[in-house]
């Protein structure tokens, strides 16, 4: 008894590795019979082919996150840096949609001495995962099922035919009409690869549709992940390509242009006019606040001057251009803002990556734009 004790503390790291990957490997599942068929999982009964649905979603989404994490692994371990397995992070609402897993991360216990060795590390895993994606996505685009399976998880469609997205979402309610957003890798693969574009399902549908949603859930974290900020993977990769003081100006200057996206459209001079409203901007000066505080480095002048200067051209932009931007990316430029950081460290080693590596950053800079979806989940 005392050697199989001993035996599980020696190897406790790999059964929290596993345990993670076995929960979110159900909450994926979970998930995916919800997104594929709409109901939900506690509440409803589950067949067999409900439950085969939701092993596709899973085993394809978590693969090409697996196959990402795995990119960074192997890297780090031949630069012999001390670096973990991937932490799978459950994620599953039993009241609602959700996607299953918020990711994973490799924790590396040991510092990065060079510029290569960041960029390379960095650059692995979205490649690696971006050539899964396309696997799964290949096989989704070229085996959709004929144009009548959505009849199956809508029946209410039926009485409107093929041509049921002209009547069905008219009559939802305000916020109750969910879509997916597009990117550019859809619009070629749907063109390319689709023979019968009845089959195709609309951007209502997507979810629907088990590999195409993984499909593109991995689109969607590729592109975050290659956003050319701080320490995600495409801040390794800028780093890498230009160096420390270069990249930390690029950097800053890309960082401030997501938060004038993201809060473009929240608020015009009109809001100004009535009281209602007045709380709710007083609500994001001090959500501002938070973002840039330390950016600022707590410098309560500099810190003020971005707040107003932000708020003051996103105000301008909504007002007298009517130009919108997608709130839902306000909470990764607060995660960015206050925990992740936007700025790149240094390493010890600043040497010329050579003309392969920078290839290779051309490559990741054309998978982001492929993979790149300015309004990711839209509500109407």
């Amino acid at each position: 008894m005392k050697k199989r004790f001993l035996y599980f503390l020696k190897n406790y790291k790999y059964t929290v590795h596993l345990t993670l990957f076995l929960i979110t490997l159900c909450c994926s599942i979970a998930a995916g019979i919800e997104w594929s068929t709409t109901k939900l999982v506690l509440f409803s009964e589950i067949t067999a082919h409900d439950l085969n649905l939701g092993l596709q979603y899973a085993i394809s989404f978590l693969g090409i996150l697996t196959v990402h994490e795995f990119g960074h692994y192997l890297t780090a371990r031949y630069y012999k840096l001390d670096v973990s397995l991937p932490y799978y992070i459950p994620f599953w609402i039993p009241i609602g949609p959700s996607l299953g897993t918020m990711g994973a991360f490799i924790s590396i216990n040991s510092p990065m001495r060079s510029k290569k060795e960041f960029f390379d590390v960095g650059i692995a895993g979205p490649l690696a995962g971006f050539i899964a994606a396309l696997g799964v996505l290949i096989y989704g685009f070229t085996h959709l099922p004929p144009p009548e399976y959505i009849f199956s998880i809508h029946p209410e469609y039926k009485q409107w035919g093929y041509n049921y997205a002209q009547h069905a979402y008219d009559v939802l309610p305000e916020g109750a009409n969910f879509k997916i957003g597009e990117n550019l890798l859809f619009k070629l693969m749907t063109n390319w690869l689709v023979d019968d574009l009845q089959s195709m399902p609309n951007a209502h549908e997507l979810m629907h549709y088990p590999f195409l949603m993984a499909g593109y859930l991995a689109c969607f974290f590729t592109s975050l992940n290659l956003l050319p900020i701080g320490q995600l993977d495409g801040g390794h990769i800028l780093y890498g390509v230009f160096g420390y003081k270069k990249a930390k100006n690029v950097s800053f200057v890309l960082f401030l242009a997501f938060v004038f996206y993201a809060g473009l459209g929240l608020f015009n001079f009109t809001d100004f006019t009535s009281l209602a409203e007045l709380p709710y901007i007083a609500i994001y000066i001090g959500f501002l606040y938070l973002i840039f505080e330390k950016i600022a480095k707590k410098d309560k002048v500099k810190v003020w001057a971005y707040v107003f200067s932000m708020f003051t051209l996103q105000l301008i932009s909504s007002s007298f251009f009517g130009i919108e931007g997608y709130s839902g990316w306000l909470l990764f430029t607060f995660l960015l803002g206050r925990v992740l950081g936007v700025t790149h460290p240094p390493a010890l080693y600043e040497e010329d990556l050579g003309l392969g590596r920078k290839i290779l950053a051309f490559i990741s800079l054309v998978v982001f734009i492929l993979c790149a979806t300015p309004s990711p989940f839209i509500f109407e």
